[in-house]
């Protein structure tokens, strides 16, 4: 169906197309059974059960919070955000762009949200799902860098007594100076203060809410190892590669490679793959990877997790691919593991160094965070 549907809603306006099928989906989710199990793909991280390791990234649920509507698509679990403090308007539209020949999107959405409080509360009020539900956390563009603390520490107050995990955006190219966050001594400070409200967190009411941090593909390898390094040795509990990419160069001649903003879809695959497996090396087993940007496919998926991604996400699949997407590739990743006679443990990571790079990371013990 919608295979029909596509070229129809590939008229609207593409954020006019996505709030629809928002709509849609919603809709459609409340009536369609919940997805079958499959116990292969089911795994504990961080102390959460996910039932499968196929996410949705944030981005594509802004605070509306339809997580039930996810979960029924067969996503394992849910990311909503990005999420700032105070209620944000996101940058002028046009502002999502299509590029349809290279199954990619363009956006400079810029953290539209209804902001900190309005999200807790639709996420206190929504039942148990059956998967985790995590928030993507960002500071507001009119917040300098120098007090980007105090905005993720006020996001993650009003929203983390409400969430499974929690993830530092400091990757977004849509909020002005937001990358110059990822520089180690500011990415160290920044997640070592939001860790210690975490920490507070689990003091006061028992529960812990593991803090990730979502990066960008743009960085260079050494970068990237700096990244890891700051990461893990500041209390985080894993990282998501990647964030969407400035590069135009897998889509150059394109009407809408100019446009400003965040390329994702198809032509981000082998760069977030080859930060994934770099990042994997560097950290040796010391946080978890969430894997995302260009997946498409069972076959795409299966990469990223031996590329040394423990769970993945995916966004821009949803819009060229349809809703059957999520249970499409948990079909396929069980397929591919049964072949190669694999548990989804055993696959995490297993051609990591097939992807270069890993002679310039040598393993490192793992560390008591």
């Amino acid at each position: 169906m919608y295979r029909l549907l596509r070229p129809l809603l590939f008229l609207l306006p593409a954020e006019l197309a996505h709030r629809l099928v928002n709509a849609l989906l919603w809709a459609w989710a409340r009536l369609r059974p919940r997805p079958r199990a499959r116990e292969a793909l089911a795994q504990e991280l961080w102390g959460l059960r996910f039932p499968n390791p196929l996410g949705l990234a944030a981005g594509m649920d802004k605070g509306q919070v339809l997580a039930p509507a996810w979960f029924r698509l067969g996503f394992g679990f849910v990311e909503v955000g990005t999420v700032t403090p105070r209620p944000q308007r996101g940058n002028p539209k046009p502002r999502l762009f299509r590029l349809v020949e290279h199954r990619a999107l363009v956006n400079r959405m810029g953290f539209n949200n209804p902001g900190a409080q309005r999200v807790a509360a639709r996420l206190r009020r929504m039942p148990r799902q059956p998967g985790p539900v995590g928030v993507n956390l960002g500071r507001n563009k009119d917040t300098p860098n120098d007090r980007a603390a105090d905005d993720y520490l006020a996001a993650f107050r009003a929203l983390a007594p409400h969430a499974d995990y929690a993830a530092i955006n400091v990757s977004s190219p849509n909020t002005p100076g937001l990358r110059a966050l990822q520089a180690a001594d500011e990415l160290h400070a920044l997640v070592r203060a939001v860790a210690a409200e975490r920490d507070e967190l689990l003091r006061r009411t028992g529960r812990r809410v593991p803090l990730l941090v979502k990066v960008s593909p743009d960085e260079p390898p050494e970068r990237l190892d700096a990244i890891a390094d700051a990461v893990a040795a500041a209390g985080g509990d894993g990282i998501i590669a990647t964030n969407t990419t400035l590069s135009r160069e897998s889509v150059a001649g394109h009407p809408g490679a100019p446009e400003a903003g965040g390329l994702s879809g198809a032509p981000l695959r082998e760069a977030a793959e080859r930060a994934c497996a770099r990042l994997y090396l560097r950290l040796s087993g010391r946080i978890p990877i969430v894997g995302v940007g260009g997946i498409f496919s069972a076959e795409d998926a299966y990469r990223r997790l031996r590329a040394g991604a423990s769970l993945l996400q995916l966004y821009t699949a949803l819009i060229y691919e349809g809703p059957s997407a999520p249970q499409a590739i948990c079909d396929g990743l069980v397929r591919l593991l049964a072949r190669d006679g694999l548990t989804l443990a055993q696959a995490v990571g297993s051609d990591a160094r097939q992807y270069g790079g890993g002679e310039h990371s040598p393993a490192r013990a793992p560390v008591e965070i």
